[in-house]
């Protein structure tokens, strides 16, 4: 028997004095939602003490809590944060900013489109997180000694970390979330999203040269500052350098080949962390090869880690007791249930959601809804690469919409973070005038891609 809001009597039966849990859940969801939004809490915090609230309050139990968590995406994070953490000891990415520099010959907009392009092959192969981490400290350096603003080529790195992360499983976090929960393979992302990525790479540079380029400069000693660095010095261990890029190439290969293996994308990078682990303490002795590992997984972003656990458990909640049927009854009433109506409207208020709060929690909500809608479509006839094209709008939609503002995505606000500190703080107002129509010519040029190709 169903509640009137579509949850299970017996598993709500328990609920402290006698609440709808519905209603309960819904409170406790949006709750969260604010106060992440606000940032005065850590966002860790906040959704697990909001998940915990679920499971205390009665209106989720323990094991359907813990059953909400995809572990698929948590393994995935985890893992390639370890191999991205000992990979960076080599100084590889350092290495790559100092070449792209000194490829442009010093000159301010060149520099912007060399670490444009490296920031988002590395948000591809990597994810965008990590990029902005290995590459964003470098520019500030390189634009101090061309004596520079450098807001420019943050506000450039920011949009080509979320346009590149759109373009792979790995990439970005919303697309790791609906690639572990709908058993799409890293080459299903390659292949239906990445050939539109160089398109609006490139849309993006132009509306950046037009506002910024024309106008950015840099003294002769200024750019002799920078022809004068020393990439080769950046390497600073390249044993360790051979044996990283060894291991993130078994990493991609078993990404590409993961399904034909039988294998999850988090076990093929949990594997290869484990790999690489080894490899980086195996002619150690007990004592220091203790303490590496230890000083590794120190650089593991826990927090990350620890808000998806919140956050999945959070979903579980609103899932449990029927809210999120009910908004996919409700988007299906209202566009008719006409499945490109759908798909266009999920991309379309992904973006603009996304722009307005973080990008990740926007998607774990969404992937729950939009799986109660695939039965209807799919008994109307809609089956395969079809079906697929839901999953794209979202991808595409929520992946480019986190360029909308400066707390879309997780990899802008880090940017931020490190502007801030070395004195040029990047304000909300002025990032969004600038950002938000650029997001908006973004997923113009995705929707006319997705609409040729499955429509």
């Amino acid at each position: 028997m169903q509640t009137s809001h579509g949850g299970s009597n017996d598993a709500t039966s328990q609920v402290l004095f006698g609440l709808d849990p519905f209603w309960m859940a819904t409170a406790v969801f949006v709750l969260s939602y604010v106060v992440i939004m606000t940032e005065r809490i850590n966002r860790a915090v906040v959704a697990l003490i909001g998940a915990g609230l679920l499971i205390v309050l009665g209106i989720l139990p323990q094991s359907t809590a813990v059953a909400g968590i995809d572990f698929n995406t948590i393994g995935l994070l985890t893992g390639m944060m370890v191999i991205v953490a000992i990979s960076r000891q080599s100084g590889v990415f350092q290495y790559l900013a100092i070449k792209s520099a000194k490829w442009a010959r010093g000159r301010p907009w060149g520099i912007l489109v060399m670490l444009s392009i490296v920031t988002a092959v590395l948000s591809a192969l990597l994810d965008n997180v990590t990029t902005v981490l290995l590459i964003v400290p470098v520019a500030l350096l390189i634009c101090d000694e061309l004596e520079i603003n450098p807001y420019p080529i943050l506000l450039a790195l920011i949009m080509a970390s979320n346009v590149g992360g759109t373009a792979t499983l790995i990439g970005d976090p919303p697309n790791i979330m609906i690639g572990t929960q709908t058993d799409l393979t890293f080459n299903d992302f390659l292949f239906n999203l990445a050939p539109i990525v160089p398109l609006i790479f490139v849309a993006t540079l132009v509306p950046l040269y037009l506002i910024y380029g024309r106008y950015m400069g840099a003294s002769e000693e200024g750019m002799q500052r920078v022809m004068a660095f020393r990439e080769r010095d950046a390497i600073t261990d390249p044993g360790l350098l051979k044996r990283s890029l060894f291991v993130v190439g078994l990493v991609v290969l078993g990404f590409i080949m993961h399904h034909s293996l039988g294998l999850q994308p988090a076990t093929v990078a949990m594997f290869g962390a484990a790999l690489l682990l080894l490899l980086y303490t195996v002619d150690l002795s007990p004592d220091e090869a203790s303490e590496r590992v230890h000083n590794i997984f120190a650089e593991v972003e826990w927090v990350t880690i620890f808000f998806f656990v919140g956050l999945f458990m959070l979903v579980a909640g609103i899932e449990h007791v029927g809210l999120l049927e009910m908004l996919a009854d409700e988007v299906m009433a209202a566009t008719g249930g006409d499945f490109q109506a759908t798909s266009f409207a999920i991309m379309w208020v992904s973006a603009v959601a996304s722009a307005i709060v973080d990008n990740i929690p926007f998607v774990a909500t969404l992937i729950p809804m939009i799986k109660s809608m695939l039965p209807a479509f799919q008994e109307a006839g809609l089956e395969g690469a079809s079906v697929n094209a839901i999953w794209w709008s979202l991808a595409l939609g929520a992946c480019l919409g986190g360029n909308g503002s400066l707390i879309g995505a997780s990899a802008n606000l880090i940017t931020a973070g490190f502007a801030e500190r070395a004195g040029h703080p990047i304000r909300f107002l002025p990032f969004l005038a600038i950002a938000f129509p650029m997001m908006l010519l973004q997923v113009a040029i995705a929707s006319v891609y997705v609409w040729y190709r499955y429509f």
